[in-house]
């Protein structure tokens, strides 16, 4: 019997990651689905030997390093239309039990659920806060610009919704590290915009779902544990720009036009010296990190 879901991740040599990610699988379902991997130039035959140890497991290599949601798309490419439901997920993500069903079963409630995203939970047992609101120009500026050096500040705690109560609800947007997509919806707005090489193309996605009547639902009684960016703690150098970059692609799509020319403008300024910044931090963490090795 044909499952209701296939599987989607999108792999750049994430060695173990993977092993742990297809091994806690099983116990997330009752069905055995589909899973492809979109590789984007793994070195360390990881992909290969998934292939090689699981039945249910396709390769797709997608030619190099073309970001997440271009990964993603030509991943969903591979899987038959019929199929209703898609799950994409970092292979950085270790099942709980009953989560994918959890998540199915939510979307039976939520017939208009576009996207569907558990609870999810990082190595020392922390909730990372991935039902949020949509940024407007204001506060994804202030939270981007001034979220690393000021992480109390109120546009931060407004992008990160913080204070919002962990129920089943509809949200702006849920994190793309684990996300339940209705195929119907996904095709219908065209996948994940691929201008995005990493970061924010799960923001715009919940945007355009939303903006197309379609629901994103937070499913809290599902959940995760995602390692959380171990591509990003490697090469902080190359991505913290994309970081940036992606989220001036996403205000200054959203804010067109030559009245706020000077807006785009000043973010664009803001957002690199604050990319300059970041990423000298994190390399100076990296040594620092190196000498105590």
């Amino acid at each position: 019997m044909t499952a209701s879901f296939a599987v989607v991740t999108v792999t750049f040599s994430s060695g173990d990651y993977l092993h742990n990610f297809l091994r806690t699988l099983p116990s997330a379902s009752t069905q055995t689905p589909q899973v492809v991997i979109a590789d984007n130039g793994s070195t360390d035959g990881a992909p290969e030997q998934a292939v090689a140890d699981h039945d249910n497991v396709t390769l797709v290599h997608t030619g190099g390093n073309i970001g997440y949601g271009g990964a993603v798309n030509r991943g969903v490419a591979e899987i038959d239309p019929e199929v209703e439901f898609v799950l994409v997920a970092n292979p950085d993500v270790e099942w709980s039990p009953g989560a994918i069903d959890e998540l199915l079963a939510a979307a039976t409630r939520w017939p208009r659920a576009a996207s569907l995203g558990p609870l999810i939970t990082e190595p020392d047992g922390g909730v990372y806060p991935s039902a949020r609101r949509v940024p407007d120009l204001v506060s994804g500026s202030g939270h981007a610009i001034l979220g690393a050096i000021w992480k109390s500040n109120p546009w931060t705690a407004a992008y990160r919704n913080d204070d919002a109560e962990r129920t089943e609800r509809p949200v702006g947007w849920l994190s793309g590290s684990c996300l339940l997509l209705r195929r119907v919806a996904f095709d219908n707005v065209g996948g994940f915009d691929s201008r995005y090489f990493m970061f924010m193309e799960d923001v715009d996605l919940g945007d355009r779902l939303g903006r197309s009547g379609w629901l994103n639902v937070f499913v809290p009684t599902a959940s995760v544990m995602h390692a959380k960016s171990h591509s990003v703690s490697r090469h902080p150098e190359k991505m913290i720009p994309a970081h940036h970059e992606s989220a001036y692609r996403f205000n200054a799509d959203r804010n067109p036009g030559p009245l706020r020319a000077p807006l785009r403008v000043a973010l664009r300024a803001g957002l690199a010296i604050r990319s300059k910044i970041a990423v000298a931090a994190a390399l100076r963490e990296q040594r620092r990190s190196g000498d105590h090795a």
